[in-house]
């Protein structure tokens, strides 16, 4: 089986775990608290290893998950030994002291900057889906639709392979550049989570596109 490699164990990691499980790959998950890493590990299941933040991935597909600071110095620490590999940004660069805006500049996004920190090719995924959605497999009875950004076509397919195999339907919305509305689209579905008037709306819904 092939191995993806998640650095990070937080909520987010977890999931897109699930969905690697679910698609028969094999899990390592490195964090910078081997410890941490270990636990989580054991808490998946068989199939999964665990590492610490520095050693070589051992996955040909590597998911951030961590927030987009953490990212960026990740893949920065990294430098060529992420060549060759496909990159999986998850963030969303949202200004968390004011929850009013998005941290990058307009013309950009989070994993436009990340692709300029990394040889490896980046690719933008698993950023419209919140992680209980990603546990579960599902919202509502839904299948969960995975939106996904990246230049490189090789690398775009490996991980519409990843997304299709771990049940969610795969949709590339095109290239890299993309990345700018799927990340702001998801700050407004965030914005709407936190928003009181949407009692409903509890971190676990999805964007779906139906027609």
């Amino acid at each position: 089986m092939n191995t993806i490699t998640i650095i990070g164990t937080g909520n987010m990691a977890r999931g897109i775990a699930t969905r690697a499980l679910a698609a028969g790959r094999n899990v390592e998950l490195l964090n910078r608290d081997a410890d941490k890493a270990t636990a989580v590990a054991a808490e998946l299941g068989t199939n999964v290893t665990s590492g610490t933040v520095g050693q070589a991935p051992a996955g040909n597909i590597v998911v951030l998950a961590v927030p987009f600071d953490a990212a960026k110095e990740i893949v920065s620490s990294y430098g060529d030994a992420l060549a060759g590999k496909t990159v999986v940004d998850i963030t969303n660069p949202v200004n968390f002291e004011t929850f009013d805006s998005l941290v990058v500049a307009p013309g950009t996004s989070a994993a436009e900057e990340i692709a300029a920190l990394t040889p490896a090719n980046v690719v933008k995924a698993f950023n419209t889906t919140f992680a209980g959605a990603l546990v579960a497999g599902e919202t509502e009875g839904q299948i969960l639709d995975g939106f996904i950004a990246g230049d490189n076509a090789e690398a775009t397919a490996a991980v519409v392979s990843l997304v299709a195999d771990g049940g969610m339907r795969p949709i590339v919305v095109g290239a890299l550049k993309r990345s700018r509305e799927l990340e702001g689209f998801q700050f407004l579905v965030m914005t709407l989570q936190a928003n009181p008037s949407f009692e409903t709306f509890n971190w676990n819904t999805g964007l779906k596109i139906v027609g």
